[in-house]
């Protein structure tokens, strides 16, 4: 087995039996970047001297029998995350050349538990987006066809685990950004309950929205790096105090008589070959002792006006900060969704419309909430697909300025109601691309949705079949 395939709980295994070395398995990760990249164009940065410092740094501590639960891990990251010392743009020319000056939590916390920090992964400029098509520094590829996308807007770090150019990645969700582009790309992508991961050292898009997750090869990989970003953050006001479970004790039981809900509503629209398979998924769920129940839901598409407009309010807000006197570029350096984005906003929260649009979205948000809720108290989990079409072709979003709001249409309502949820492999079209499954629980429910997860995982490892890289066909 090549080292840039392991999966986390495998490096971490065969590095804590001395079988391999940190700076062996970074080295192997920083080949496979090197080899691919600018073919996919996943990162923006790459950090070899400092990676391959810190995996020494990491053998070294090893050695002295010091143990951390991520020792000696290559990750990447998206590029919205705060990296002391290390250029983070949010793939806009606005920040081209900034360096911050500290870590966000979630890289603080990655670090205290052990990180190699490969490099800064490509998405779509300031995370407005569903394609990376908006990133200043080009589009990613998509490791399956890389005449198509992977999705957004942390496409880069979804495409980055895709192609085994590192064991795991760290992304963010504001409406689908992680669940979207794992689908996309056929890897596992958490989006953890809002407030459950810091949002301090985030480069902030929606801040009512905003959750960092992680992008793995496996389920169970999920949960380790759970284990370590999860927890209240005194930098991050919004962040739970809710007691942090161990999100492995139970990750291995079944799931008998767990109760999954199933809205028609989210079937609808949706491309045959999606629906087949995930339909199929659900009969494994079944199979393994679950019991399916038909639930109403609001149909999705009422979320895309809600979160059109509280998002690009909150754009508006966030970006009124980068003025090019403190830091950065001036804002003639925003690119063109940047610029709609930031003038929508302005609009539905100014005098004579803050009431007509901006109140009236804040309202129909809480209708939302409280329909999961109700929800939940017949079902454990809901199940659906993460996106009604497998990855488009590069070029798809041109011209197409609710492009990212259409692809994400079915994730975004739970990202509005603040829940937790994960996309699963579980099967491929007929022209070789991915398919995803979105599992959905209440707030703080990763513990349960990782299992569901989980179980489904070991009946269809999908994870074993790996992209041919460069292929266009």
């Amino acid at each position: 087995m090549s080292l840039h395939t392991l999966s986390l709980t495998e490096a971490l295994k065969k590095l804590e039996q001395k079988e391999i070395s940190s700076v062996e398995l970074t080295e192997a990760y920083l080949e496979r970047i090197k080899e691919l990249e600018p073919r996919l164009n996943a990162f923006v940065t790459v950090t070899p001297e400092e990676a391959l410092r810190n995996a020494a740094d990491a053998d070294r501590k090893r050695a002295e029998g010091i143990s951390l639960p991520l020792l000696g891990i290559p990750l990447s990251i998206k590029d919205n995350f705060s990296t002391s010392g290390i250029r983070t743009t949010a793939s806009s020319k606005v920040l081209d050349d900034y360096i911050p000056p500290f870590d966000a939590t979630v890289v603080r916390r990655l670090k205290e538990a052990g990180m190699v920090l490969l490099g800064k992964t490509n998405m779509d400029a300031w995370a407005h987006g569903s394609s990376t098509e908006t990133s200043d520094y080009g589009a990613s590829k998509n490791p399956w066809n890389t005449a198509h996308l992977p999705g957004g807007s942390s496409g880069g770090a979804a495409a980055s685990v895709a192609a085994d150019q590192t064991v795991a990645a760290i992304g963010s969700e504001t409406a689908g950004s992680i669940r979207q582009p794992a689908s996309w790309c056929g890897v596992v992508g958490l989006k953890p309950t809002y407030g459950r991961v810091s949002r301090y050292g985030v480069v902030a898009m929606g801040s009512s929205l905003d959750s960092p997750g992680p992008i793995t090869k496996r389920v169970e990989d999920s949960a380790l790096l759970l284990q370590v970003l999860a927890g209240q953050d005194p930098m991050d006001a919004t962040s739970s105090p809710t007691e942090v479970p161990n999100y492995l004790k139970n990750l291995k039981k079944d799931i008998q008589g767990l109760k999954i809900g199933i809205s028609d509503d989210y079937f609808e629209g949706v491309h045959e070959e999606v629906k087949a398979s995930v339909e199929e998924a659900i009969k494994t769920l079944e199979k393994l002792g679950a019991t399916i129940k038909k639930i109403k839901l609001f149909h999705p598409k009422y979320a895309i006006a809600v979160y059109t407009i509280l998002q690009r309010a909150e754009v508006s807000s966030n970006l009124a900060r980068l003025d090019g006197i403190r830091y950065g570029n001036d804002r003639s350096y925003f690119g063109e969704e940047a610029k709609r984005r930031i003038m929508l906003g302005t609009y539905t929260l100014s005098a004579g419309y803050y009431d007509q649009y901006y109140n009236k979205a804040l309202k129909v948000r809480t209708v939302i909430i409280e329909d999961f809720k109700k929800a939940f108290q017949d079902v454990d989990v809901i199940v659906g697909p993460t996106a009604p079409t497998t990855a488009l072709p590069i070029g798809a979003s041109e011209g197409q300025s609710m492009f990212g709001e259409l692809a994400d249409v079915l994730v975004e309502p739970s990202s509005i109601a603040g829940l937790s949820g994960i996309n699963i492999p579980v099967g491929f079209s007929k022209a070789g691309l991915p398919i995803g499954m979105q599992i959905i629980g209440p707030q703080f429910a990763e513990e349960l949705i990782l299992k569901v997860a989980y179980n489904y995982e070991q009946e269809n490892p999908l994870y074993l079949k790996k992209p041919k890289i460069g292929s266009s066909a």
